[in-house]
């Protein structure tokens, strides 16, 4: 079952950061540290009461997987046309669930939940290399945007 986190999933969510950032490390160790997480206790239960950054997660007995979200909206720009944003800022499944549709699950309700608020859009990173990540969002519908290029000078 998919639902809003709380305070409670705050030791699992952690554990389950874990798992990204080693994902994230073992593709580009010139970026990520190892064993690190992107948020402390304390930053997530920030975070679990701001109403434009909502985390939600799927619950089988345990927390299983999560996805943090960002709600942005561009209105009377310039340049940009008016549009709300779901932007998926991370989405982990644990390592021990995965096959279970858990990510399917929480991708589903988080765009259910972006189209129950009125965004227009969901947009998301996802790290060249990860082709498990970008073979699954691809298979949830989505489609490239835009590609950041870099070159490594050191």
């Amino acid at each position: 079952m998919v639902r809003k986190a709380n305070k409670n999933d705050i030791e699992r969510i952690i554990a389950l950061l874990h798992q990204v950032d080693m994902v994230h490390h073992v593709l580009r160790p010139d970026l990520f540290k190892p064993n690190t997480t992107k948020y402390n206790e304390q930053e997530l239960e920030t975070l679990l009461n701001d109403d434009s950054k909502p985390i939600f997660v799927f619950e089988d007995g345990e927390v299983l997987g999560h996805a943090f979200c960002l709600i942005t909206e561009v209105k009377d720009d310039k340049l940009l046309q008016n549009i709300k944003t779901l932007y998926i800022d991370d989405i982990c499944v644990d390592e021990k669930a995965r096959g279970k549709h858990v990510g399917k699950a929480l991708y589903e309700y988080v765009r259910d939940y972006a189209i129950s608020i009125g965004c227009n859009n969901i947009t998301l990173n996802v790290w060249e290399g990860n082709d498990p990540a970008q073979s699954f969002y691809k298979n949830m519908g989505m489609k490239v945007q835009k590609t950041t290029m870099e070159i490594i000078l050191s």
